[in-house]
């Protein structure tokens, strides 16, 4: 096995030899001769020229009317609560069930929290509903300013009431 391996080995080094002597041109190529070019085709061994000049000269940047010049409004919300946005901290308080903390959040008009979601319009008025393991609930009431209000009924027929204040 190993003596045919140095056969191939021997061979090959061979065959590169004789290429070597028959195209010696190929042996000389610099590099960058083979294949085409890409950017400055003037090369010289005491340097490369500087920069072509540009085709086109450069313009100034266009400016526009500065921002305090025109008028600025508040952003619209489509059906938002933009003045209830913000984390909330709902408290329940059942009347024979055990109460629970949970904490929501209100984006343009949308109620997410751990365990329920709802809807919050533009006046407060809130409506949700959640599910926890096998129980489900709904909620509604009302927030105004930084607090809020209301009652919920679970699927296990506890009914309570809830508060909310704005974090």
């Amino acid at each position: 096995m190993q003596n045919q391996f140095r056969y191939c080995r021997e061979a090959a080094l061979l065959s590169a030899a004789l290429a070597v002597i028959a195209v010696p041109d190929m042996v000389r190529a610099q590099s960058g001769s083979a294949g085409g070019s890409i950017g400055n085709d003037e090369k010289s061994l005491s340097g490369s020229r500087g920069s072509p000049p540009a085709v086109e000269p450069s313009r100034p940047a266009r400016r526009g009317k500065p921002a305090n010049d025109e008028p600025s409004r508040a952003p619209q919300r489509s059906g938002g609560s933009g003045n209830f946005d913000g984390a909330w901290v709902l408290t329940s308080v059942g009347a024979t069930c055990a109460g629970s903390t949970d904490t929501v959040v209100v984006t343009s008009g949308r109620m997410v929290g751990q365990y329920g979601t709802g809807r919050v319009s533009p006046n407060g008025a809130t409506y949700g509903t959640g599910a926890a393991g096998s129980l489900t609930w709904t909620m509604s009431g009302r927030f105004s300013g930084r607090s809020g209000s209301g009652t919920f009924r679970r699927s296990d027929g506890c009914t309570g009431t809830w508060t909310g204040s704005k974090q």
